[in-house]
Parts: C-alpha cells; structure tokens; sequence
C-alpha cells in the first residue's frame, strides 16, 4: 500500500471514529452498531432457514448434552441401539446416515466408555450385534431426560402446535 493509501485510509478511519463508530467499528462506548444486512433471496431459501435453525438448535443441544458427555451422533446411536438390540454396524449406519468408517470410530470411543458393546451375532459370524451395557443405559436414561428438556425449550419458543406440525413437515421430507 502507497503513502498517499496509507494516509487516505487513516483518515477515513478517523472520521469514522469521531462521528461515535459506523457499522463493524466500536465507538466510544465499545459497542458495535448493528447494520442490517440484505439477505435478498436467501429469504426465500428454505435450506438457508432449516441450516440456521439446525446451527441454533444443534448449539443447545450439545449444551444440554454436555452433562452426560455425549454429542448429538453419539446420542443417536445409543438412542437406536437402545431402541434395536443386536443391530449390525452396517444397519445402524444405513438407518442413521452415518459414514461407516465414522460410525466405526465412534463406537470405538461409545464401547472405551462401556456404554456399548460389540457381541458375536447369532445370524452372521461377519458382523457384530450392538448392545448398550447397563452403563449406556443408565447414560442413555439421563440423556434421554436432558433431550426432553430440550425439545420443550423448543416447543416453548415456537410453540408446541408449530413444533409438531414442523415435525411432521420434516419428516415428510425424509420419507421422500
């Protein structure tokens, strides 16, 4: 950068400063001042508002789930398996959505906490039949709990008839 920009800069920054900040600068008081922002069709995006609502969501809801140490994939799982004794790795992956090397991963990590276990399966000596251990079911129970707590946070700020019909739009959605 020349002299001259180095100098013009510094002194548009000035100006902006002694008339008290403008948008993405502090002024005097250390606040920043809010600009609106032109989101143009992205408000017209459903995917543009389901991310925002899964990003908010998906916040609360590791807070929540952070007294039981568990991540929301890892809820899940414990969640079907609880639900699906003697599932195989690969059903569980294919009902969740869920990359298999992943899922192998964090099973590793579910079963180092003995929450799950890996048993021989009774149908095919390839795979694996999960199971939760008294363990996972005492944390699965605990976090089930937390989970409802949240889901009515939910249904709180949007109300709990606006909440179901969202789950049913949703779940539409999935089943196509």
């Amino acid at each position: 950068m020349s002299d001259r920009a180095v100098t013009d800069r510094a002194s548009t920054e000035a100006k902006a400063g002694s008339a008290g900040g403008s948008a993405g600068t502090a002024p005097s008081g250390g606040r920043r001042v809010r600009r609106d922002i032109d989101l143009d069709v992205l408000t017209q995006h459903l995917g543009y508002f389901l991310r925002r609502a899964q990003v908010s969501i998906f916040q609360d809801f590791i807070k929540t789930l952070a007294a039981v140490d568990l991540r929301p994939a890892q809820y899940s799982v414990l969640v079907v398996i609880g639900a699906n004794a003697g599932l195989s790795q690969a059903q569980l992956a294919d009902r969740l959505g869920i990359e298999r090397a992943r899922l192998v991963h964090m099973l590793d990590h579910l079963q180092q906490r003995r929450l799950m276990e890996r048993l021989p399966s009774p149908t095919d000596r390839r795979t694996h039949a999960l199971q939760l251990t008294a363990e996972g079911q005492k944390v699965l129970k605990r976090a089930k709990a937390l989970a409802a707590k949240h889901e009515a946070r939910l249904a709180d700020k949007i109300g709990p008839d606006a909440r179901d019909e969202m789950l049913r739009l949703l779940k539409g959605i999935e089943d196509r």
